[in-house]
This record gives C-alpha cells, structure tokens and sequence, in this order.
C-alpha cells in the first residue's frame, strides 16, 4: 500500500495527467492563456519566495508579468534566427547554473527577508519558459503532441527519480540545497529519459544517427529539469521554506510542479526545431 505521504501525490497526479493531455491539445491561443494563468500563480508564489509581504506589491509584480505575458501570446512567431538565438541563449544560462550550483550551491544558508534581486530572476525563467512553450506548441501541426511528449518526459522523469530514490538511493545529490535528491534518483530519471527517447525514435523512423542525437538531446533536457529543481531548492532553502506553495496536495505549490519545466522547455523546443529541419 502507498503510503500515507504517497498517496496525495499518486492522487493529484492521476487528476493532473488527463487536464494536461486536454490543455496540450488545446488551440494555442487558448493553451497559451491556461499557460499564463499557471505561470501567474507561479509569479504569485515567486514574490513570497522572494520576501514581498504587501499583497499590493505583489499584485503589482503579477500584473507587470501579465503584461509581458500578454505581450507573448500575442507576438508572431518568431523569425527563425531570433527565436534560436534566445533560446539557446536560455539554455546557456542553465547549463551556467548548473556550475553555479555546483561549485557554490553547497554554501547557502537560510536568510529570511526581502530578496530583490530574485524578482529579476522571474524575467527569464518564467517569461522565457512561457515564449519557449508557446513557440513549440505553435510550431508545426505537431507542436501540441510535442508539448505532450515534453510534459511526458519530465514528469515520467521526475516519478522514475522519486521511486529510484527511494528504493536505492543512498548517496546524496546536493545535501545542502535538497536532502532527499540522490544519484539513484538522477539515473532513475536518465533510464526513463532514454527509454521514451528510444520510443520516439523508433515511432519516428529515425536513422542511428539522428536516433543518437534524440537520446542526447532528451537525456540533456532531464538533466536541465534537475538543475531547474536544485535552482528552486536554493530558492527556498536561501527563504527556509520547504514548499512555494500547498495548492497541489502532495506537490507542494505550483512552482514546485513546474519548476524542472522552466529550466527543460528552451532546450527542448531547440531539439525540435532541429528535429523539424527549422535550423
């Protein structure tokens, strides 16, 4: 039997799973409206991370990022160098955190109070993830099944690091920024990564080659969503909180569920612009 800790979790998944399947195959217009919604809540939970206690501030942060949201859903589709320029830029700047993580990521301490400067960090993440996903639901006729295989792949990844972990996990992964993250869990997530890679190679009749580069590209992108949930971890362990949020009983809050999401989506919607001969 699931524990009493396990069985949140398994439930909200199970009512989560078939509304993603539902929004991913939305119009994008309308996807993209469901996707600022979520990435305003996130905003909403970011400001309380980020040490803002006035509900006006805070509304006004979330009503600037509804705007540069807005300005999003709306813009055209992006000329084909501008789009793989910025998100590759996006990606650089994960992979450059990864280091950071790292290297220095084992010094942090809990220092409640305002943090300014992690409100500047909500420009790229957020609004960068929301262009990233946007661009890859409208890019093709199959933009909506690749959004479905992106949410596919993280989550499985994301389940298959908490099972793994903890069946086998033994050494830690960041003991400082996330406890109970081990090296079994980050294979667990590498070995479902490879095997859903695989799966869309053979479905697409890829030749050994591109099949290669598909698995390096989708092994990457899970190593990005690990980065992208140590980067929320710094986060609330710099505030000491344990969660964002309680909206999602068992997940924590909403940035808590898509964290590894904003730091996977610029490198994911690259692999398939490659993948579609956009560049």
């Amino acid at each position: 039997m699931p524990s009493r800790s396990l069985q949140p979790r398994l439930l909200t998944a199970l009512v989560l799973a078939p509304l993603a399947v539902a929004w991913g195959l939305l119009p994008t217009r309308e996807f993209g409206l469901i996707l600022g919604l979520i990435l305003l809540l996130a905003t909403w939970e970011w400001t309380a991370l980020a040490g803002m206690t006035r509900v006006a501030s805070r509304i006004a942060a979330v009503v600037a990022v509804a705007g540069a949201l807005g300005w999003v859903l709306w813009l055209p589709e992006l000329e084909r160098p501008w789009m793989v320029s910025l998100l590759g830029l996006l990606a650089l700047g994960w992979l450059a955190l990864a280091v950071y993580l790292f290297s220095w990521g084992s010094r942090v301490v809990a220092r409640p109070g305002p943090l300014s400067g992690l409100l500047l960090w909500a420009i790229p993440v957020l609004l960068g993830a929301g262009l990233a996903m946007i661009q890859l639901h409208a890019s093709s006729p199959h933009g909506p099944y690749w959004v479905l295989f992106l949410l596919a792949l993280i989550w499985t990844a994301d389940s298959a690091a908490y099972f793994a972990g903890r069946r086998w996990g033994t050494t830690r992964l960041a003991p400082t920024l996330s406890p109970g993250k081990t090296w079994a869990g980050v294979y667990g997530a590498l070995a479902s990564a490879g095997l859903l890679a695989l799966a869309l190679a053979w479905q697409l009749a890829l030749s050994p080659r591109q099949a290669a580069l598909v698995l390096f590209w989708c092994l990457t992108t899970v190593l990005l969503s690990v980065v992208g949930d140590l980067f929320e971890s710094l986060i609330k362990r710099r505030c000491g909180v344990k969660d964002s949020g309680s909206l999602l009983p068992g997940h924590g809050g909403v940035l808590d569920r898509i964290d590894s999401l904003l730091a996977a989506t610029p490198l994911f919607a690259l692999g398939v612009f490659w993948l579609e001969g956009r560049w």
